[in-house]
Parts: C-alpha cells; structure tokens; sequence
C-alpha cells in the first residue's frame, strides 16, 4: 500500500486518480461530493462545447457543508480539484439528477446533463462567461423535461431559474415548451447578470445586447 494521505491509502503499483479519490470519498455515508457542472458535462460527452484550459479542472458538488478531507486537498491528482459547497438544491434533492459513470473498475455518481448545467450556471458570471453559457446550451439537445421540471422546482437560486429558461427558449428546444414554468418560482424584481445589457421582459434579466462583448459582466447572487 502507498500513503496518499493522512489516513488515506492506495495500493502498490496503482495509478492513483482522482477519480478513486472520489470513489472512496462516495463510499462514506451520506456523502453527497460528486461530479458536476463543468466536469459532468465533459465526462458525459459533450467537453466540444466546453472552453479548454492549460490544465485540467476538476469541480465536485456537495451539499453546503461537505468539504474535501486534507488528504485530498494536499495530494496532487494531475489535476486542479475544486469543491464547490452549494445549497442549489435542498436536501430532500441532494442526490436528484445523478447517474452512474463507469469508469471501469469503478463507477462515480455523477450529475445528468439537466442537473449539471444548472449547476454550471451557479457560476454566473464570475466562472463563466453568458456566451459561453449560451454555447453549452445550444448542444443540450437531448434534456428530458420531467427532470428538469423536478430540479427546477427544487433549485433554490432565482438567478439559476431564470438564466437557464432564457437560455433554453433562445436555443429553441424542443424540450422546453414541455417545461411547466407556472410551477416554477422565478422570484420578483430584476436580476443583474449582464451590466449594460438589454432587460429581456419575459425573464427579467439582463443579458447581452446585439454585438456586447459582455465586458464589465457582474451579476446579483440570487
């Protein structure tokens, strides 16, 4: 056995991935760290419509309290890990909207594609980009609406809701005139996600106008 860690080992020979790491880190009780987001979307197949970066970023979801042990956070994995604690669904939600990955000799919970761009766009603006939201969403195709109608309803950012219909009309889906957006609860008052933009009058958000480069991006944390 190899020590990773404080109290964390693998075994002799072993590649040792973060993806064991989480493995290990899945098998506590009522651990809910997964992959999400950004990473869900590339381990799930649709990393073209994803910006690349010199080196690879790793972000894992949990619930608001979970936080990665030392072991994990001082070992290098060849990649950047990053826990992002969010309270984006309740708890009764904690484990809505994850599936199963193989990864061989293991397999990971990790977020759908419904759960996982809402969890990306947890990021406005600071991590990511309104364009480059609005790329990802063109490729979502394939989302199932009854998913989407539970997660929706149990997501608990305005901001989220209201970025992610705005998106999901432009894109033109399919899937989106199936979403029941009267049981949605999108909040009252404006939301900041664009400075300078237009306000588009259905969502009330801002977002780029015709041409905006998005220089200056703020946004109301929602």
């Amino acid at each position: 056995m190899v020590a990773v860690g404080r109290g964390a080992f693998a075994r002799s020979g072993g590649k040792v991935g973060w993806e064991g790491a989480v493995y290990a880190l899945q098998a506590e009780p009522k651990a809910t760290i997964h992959p999400g987001g950004r990473t869900a979307l590339e381990l799930l197949g649709y990393a073209h419509f994803l910006r690349l970066a010199p080196r690879r970023a790793v972000f894992l979801y949990s619930g608001a309290s979970e936080r990665l042990p030392k072991w994990m956070r001082d070992h290098d994995w060849g990649a950047d890990v990053h826990l992002l604690p969010s309270s984006l669904f309740g708890i009764d939600q904690a484990h809505s909207g994850l599936t199963e990955h193989s990864f061989g000799a293991f397999a990971l919970r990790v977020s759908t594609p419904e759960r996982a761009i809402l969890e990306l766009l947890d990021g406005l603006p600071d991590r990511l980009s309104f364009e480059e939201a609005r790329l990802i969403m063109e490729g979502l195709t394939t989302l199932r609406p009854t998913l989407l109608q539970t997660l929706l309803e149990a997501c608990a950012s305005i901001k989220v809701k209201r970025a992610f219909l705005y998106l999901a009309r432009e894109a033109g889906h399919p899937w989106y005139e199936r979403l029941d957006k009267i049981r949605l609860d999108l909040g009252k008052g404006k939301r900041m996600i664009v400075r300078g933009g237009r306000l588009d009058a259905e969502f009330m958000i801002t977002v780029p106008g015709h041409g905006d480069d998005e220089a200056g991006r703020t946004g109301d944390p929602a």
